[in-house]
């Protein structure tokens, strides 16, 4: 959904980008800066109540994510350390995100059809970290994974919109619907990206044969 928009956010943000690396901030430090904030804001303003100014916060910064790429491409340092650290610290602040949500259902038992949104959260949050878990093991087994219904900004963002305007009166049940299809949308990636690798891995209705990485978890 945001995929078209990123060339437009990759222009955009040149400028500044090249206005942070002539103050010598590097793209690491925009990458940990960017977790730090949005994990902060989203476990504690989500789960207080302050949903709106939360989410305009954490969205902020969830349409900032790709500075630290444009910055680093802008300095030459594109490379293997950067997407490992960009791509562990995301883990951080989208788990924080979804963390929020729920302590939210936690601390608010008394809001219509509650546990609904409680579960539909936590799968969320759980099945928001397998996602990319699949596409990492993928690759480590020799195989890729690159599919799936929605890409994780998306899923962000979907999830923050009806956060955010709980505090003006949208009908949490609208929450709990997005929440329950993101849920089930990841559900879905999970699946295809588990068929994707199999097919790689099994071209010709063969098992896999178990080599040296049979059986290794990548944790």
């Amino acid at each position: 959904m945001l995929r078209g928009l990123r060339s437009f956010m990759t222009t955009l943000f040149t400028p500044l980008a090249r206005l942070l690396l002539a103050l010598h901030v590097s793209p690491d430090a925009v990458t940990i800066a960017g977790t730090v904030i949005v994990s902060a804001t989203a476990l504690a303003l989500f789960p207080t109540g302050h949903t709106l100014v939360g989410g305009l916060l954490v969205g902020f910064f969830v349409l900032f994510d790709s500075l630290d790429g444009v910055m680093a491409r802008q300095a030459g340092r594109s490379g293997p350390w950067g997407a490992f650290l960009d791509s562990t610290l995301d883990r951080l602040s989208d788990g924080a995100v979804f963390a929020g949500i729920t302590l939210w259902f936690v601390l608010h038992p008394d809001e219509h059809h509650g546990l609904w949104g409680l579960v539909a959260a936590l799968a969320c949050l759980v099945l928001g970290s397998v996602v990319p878990y699949a596409r990492a093991r993928a690759e480590g087994v020799g195989a890729t994974a690159q599919v799936g219904i929605a890409e994780r900004a998306d899923r962000l963002l979907l999830a923050l919109v009806p956060f955010t305007f709980l505090q003006a009166g949208l009908p949490v049940v609208v929450l709990e619907v997005v929440l329950t299809l993101l849920a089930l949308a990841s559900l879905v990636t999970v699946f295809q990206r588990i068929a994707t690798v199999r097919a790689q891995l099994a071209p010709s209705g063969v098992e896999p044969h178990d080599g040296p990485l049979a059986g290794q978890d990548a944790s």
